[in-house]
Order: C-alpha cells, then sequence, then structure tokens
C-alpha cells in the first residue's frame, strides 16, 4: 500500500471552491457554510403553476358539487310564518349560541370588539415569536400567568353558566398544564410534543375547539325556543 495522500488539511469554509473535505469542528468554528444570500427567489412557473393547478382543481370539485347535490335551501321568507328556531347559517350559529348565555351586549359587541382590539395590539408585543414552548423559558412567571387566565376565565364562564364552552376551556387548560411539566427529553412522544407547542398553537387550538362545539351545539341540540334537545329525539 502506498503511503501517499490525496488529500491536506486546512481551514476553509468555501464548499464551491473545496467540494471535497473533511471537516473538524472546534468551539471557535462552526458548521456554517459561507453561501451567496439571494434577496430575490425566483417563483415563476414553478409555484404559479402549482397555485393555477390548485385552483381549476379546486373550481371542478366546487361545479361537480353544485351540479350533483341542491342546496338544502328552503322557500322565501314570509315574516307571518317565521321558522321556531330561527337559525343562523352555520357559520354564525356559534356566535347565536354565544347570545343565548350572554347578553347581546357582551356576545355580540364586547367579545368581537376585544377580539379585533388584541388582533391590533399583540403583535406590537414580544409574544413567543421564536415558536418555541411557551413554558421553556421564565417558567415560573409564565406560569403564574396562565394560572391567573385559566382561572379567571373558568370563573367568567361559570359565573354565567356557560357550560358548553367551560368544558373545551378545561380540556384545553389541562393539556397546557400537561405541557407545563414536561420536557423536550421527556420519553413520551406526547409530552414532548405538547411542550414544543408555542402560545399561539394553544390559543388558536382553544379557538377553534370552542368554535367547532359551539356551531354543533347550536346545529343539531337546539330545538324550539332555542331549548335543548336530542338529535336522535328531534
Amino acid at each position: 500500500m502506498s503511503d501517499a495522500k490525496d488529500f491536506t488539511a486546512g481551514v476553509g469554509s468555501n464548499a464551491k471552491k473545496e467540494p471535497r473535505r473533511v471537516v473538524f469542528i472546534t468551539r471557535r468554528t462552526s458548521a456554517q457554510v459561507r453561501v451567496t444570500d439571494e434577496e430575490v427567489v425566483q417563483t415563476f412557473p414553478e409555484a404559479l403553476f402549482r397555485v393555477a393547478i390548485a385552483i381549476e382543481v379546486l373550481a371542478i370539485a366546487l361545479v361537480w358539487i353544485a351540479l350533483r347535490f341542491n342546496a338544502p335551501l328552503e322557500g322565501l321568507a314570509d315574516p307571518s310564518h317565521t321558522p321556531n328556531p330561527a337559525k343562523a347559517p352555520w357559520y354564525f350559529l356559534g356566535l347565536q349560541e354565544l347570545l343565548h348565555y350572554f347578553p347581546p351586549v357582551v356576545a355580540g359587541v364586547l367579545a368581537p370588539t376585544l377580539v379585533v382590539i388584541a388582533l391590533i395590539v399583540i403583535p406590537y408585543f414580544n409574544i413567543n415569536v421564536e415558536a418555541e414552548g411557551v413554558f421553556v423559558k421564565d417558567r415560573s412567571r409564565r406560569l403564574a400567568i396562565f394560572y391567573a387566565v385559566a382561572v379567571g376565565v373558568s370563573v367568567f364562564l361559570l359565573l354565567f353558566d356557560v357550560y358548553v364552552a367551560l368544558v373545551p376551556t378545561l380540556v384545553i387548560i389541562a393539556l397546557m398544564l400537561v405541557a407545563a411539566y414536561s420536557s423536550a427529553n421527556s420519553r413520551s412522544r406526547v409530552r414532548r410534543y405538547l411542550a414544543s407547542k408555542p402560545l399561539s398553537f394553544w390559543i388558536m387550538t382553544w379557538f377553534l375547539f370552542e368554535l367547532v362545539i359551539l356551531t354543533t351545539i347550536g346545529t343539531f341540540f337546539r330545538g324550539p325556543g332555542w331549548s335543548w334537545v336530542w338529535p336522535w329525539r328531534a
């Protein structure tokens, strides 16, 4: 065997100039490769072509559904014969369900106004924008805020007897407690998954959970006079 070697040791990070390398990473160096960053990325025709195909497929599917199935429309509105209950479209049934528990000012004005104000104000604060676990940093302080908010929301829902919204809230609180007392090194895959979720994930999950529950109840469990009825007995 020949003792000749076809490589030499050196220091460099240019992958284009030296494509074949053996890298030794020390404490003073990093594995980052120096490349030229491009400010503009070409998206035509690949990205736009895929978007066009997706739009065409969706349009064809909607047209096929419209031709295949009749829309469940009722007759013309008659003020002298109003249905009981008079239900809003499905996408407003969650709000109509809230109006059953809260005064109109609270459910129809105060709650939407607070949501809009929150959407305007939140971007001006540094709220877990790193998309890391909500309890990863400053755990004790965030736990204290979490307990205060959880107790406040639960008591508020109990005062108005909104149990249909309280149950999903308690489920999300329980999952967040599991996340708070878990870590990225937990043996359970579920605990690791929950511990890695940021605040935005929990807020959106709670919102969607509440929306699905309220809409389902307003659609299938409300009868004449907005009374509670079982779907199989209606």
